[in-house]
């Protein structure tokens, strides 16, 4: 008589450990696993707070227009925004969380259509020529020495200075905001008490400025927002902090790494750099517009979408989610889904068909995708034409990636080039 052979069951692979400082170098390949093996994924994150992961591009897409998953963080059930563990740090205990990526319709719908009167594509389209001289100025500053660490001197400062000027900061101002601004991003995945600070100085300052603005108004954005009205509704001066200062943070770091990370990206893969070098030259700027949409695609600069909260029991990527549960969109994830982009992990930047959720989606959709985009290719191209040699100064196993949950961007890019004469 013969023993029947008992065959084992598969054994489930083990979940990669996320929030790593290697997991930051290269997030990817525990993404891909995540999509395959866990798409709506339930983790424990640094800050101690537990929450989904949702990584598949189909399940993203829904996650980020479902009305029932709220950017209110009242609505999380453990009450961590009260501690500061969820959304940015610093901005309850300085009275700034009524701007747009915390609030829901009506009153989302009221301050997007106001802010939107302000913050048209006309004011951006006009901007251009401004934002041409600050790159080139920046440029300036390191052409004839052959070295520049390409995230402190041109990657950082190009976005603070730029948003500065639309917002109406005067010149002799924006050094402090630069430095609020620096303190934010270095201490963003670390201490919070520094970014507290920065926060509050930075809130202080806005609503001087706003009284300021609402004595002598000018043609910027915060005398902008202080003249959006809508039905004979107008900004509150906390709605008018809020919103100034939450374009200023959505808008600098977020352009910081899409440059940073674009421009990492193209040293790496010098044969679609040098196309885009050539089509340049030749004064053709649609490869331009398509690589910028495949960078963001690729290594984009904001890792996961803000936060959003449960408002009662629903489904997502046959997951039951829980009133209060907190979920996190993984844009980086979905964004490099093979079920959604043909060859996902290559960059291709001649791909045209690149819905990609860089910038959100749905009412959320980022109000400044125009200013980022506007801001990405004159940065770009201007490097590779004033720079065309450049090259990385240090092995990327020497690069460090800034930690936190929600960016993605190096903490440094030393390059090397031919002086400029």
């Amino acid at each position: 008589m013969h023993e029947k052979a008992v065959t084992a069951a598969p054994e489930t692979p083990q979940a990669p450990e996320l929030f790593t400082w290697e997991f930051a170098t290269d997030p990817y390949p525990a993404y891909g696993w995540l999509r395959e093996h866990s798409p709506v994924h339930r983790t424990t994150l640094p800050s101690g707070v537990e929450a989904w992961l949702v990584t598949r591009y189909a399940d993203a897409r829904q996650a980020l227009a479902d009305a029932r998953l709220s950017k209110n963080p009242v609505h999380h059930s453990e009450r961590a925004h009260a501690k500061g563990k969820v959304g940015i740090p610093g901005e309850r205990s300085a009275d700034l969380m009524t701007h747009l990526l915390n609030i829901d319709p009506p009153d989302h719908t009221r301050l997007r259509r106001l802010v939107s009167k302000a913050f048209t594509p006309r004011r951006v389209a006009e901007f251009a020529p401004r934002v041409q001289e600050l790159t080139d100025r920046l440029i300036d500053g390191f052409a004839k020495t052959g070295e520049a660490d390409l995230i402190h001197e041109f990657a950082f400062p190009l976005p603070i200075y730029a948003i500065c000027d639309l917002l109406g900061v005067p010149a002799e101002d924006q050094d402090d905001f630069r430095d609020w601004a620096g303190m934010m991003i270095r201490h963003g995945g670390g201490p919070r008490g520094g970014v507290a600070r920065a926060v509050k100085k930075m809130r202080a300052y806005l609503l001087e400025l706003i009284h300021r603005k609402r004595a002598d108004p000018g043609d910027d954005l915060i005398s902008g927002l202080i003249k959006a009205s809508d039905h004979g509704e107008h900004l509150t001066e906390n709605e008018a902090a809020a919103m100034a200062f939450i374009l200023l943070f959505a808008g600098f770091e977020t352009t910081v790494n899409l440059i940073g990370n674009g421009m990492y990206t193209l040293l790496r893969h010098p044969e679609q750099r040098a196309a885009l070098q050539l089509a340049l030259a030749e004064g053709d700027t649609a490869l331009l517009a398509t690589a910028v949409e495949e960078l963001l695609r690729y290594d984009g600069p904001v890792e996961l979408a803000t936060w959003r909260f449960a408002t009662e029991p629903l489904t997502i990527g046959g997951r039951a989610i829980a009133t209060g549960d907190p979920v996190l969109v993984v844009l980086a994830a979905a964004d490099r889904d093979p079920a959604r982009f043909e060859s996902p992990d290559a960059l291709d930047l001649t791909r045209r068909d690149n819905q990609h959720l860089g910038y959100g989606h749905g009412i959320h959709y980022c109000l400044g995708a125009p200013l980022a985009r506007l801001e990405a290719q004159a940065a770009l191209a201007t490097l590779l034409t004033r720079l065309p040699d450049l090259a990385l100064a240090v092995e990327p196993s020497e690069l460090r990636w800034r930690g936190g949950l929600i960016m993605r961007g190096l903490r440094t890019l030393p390059v090397g080039f031919a002086p400029e004469r």
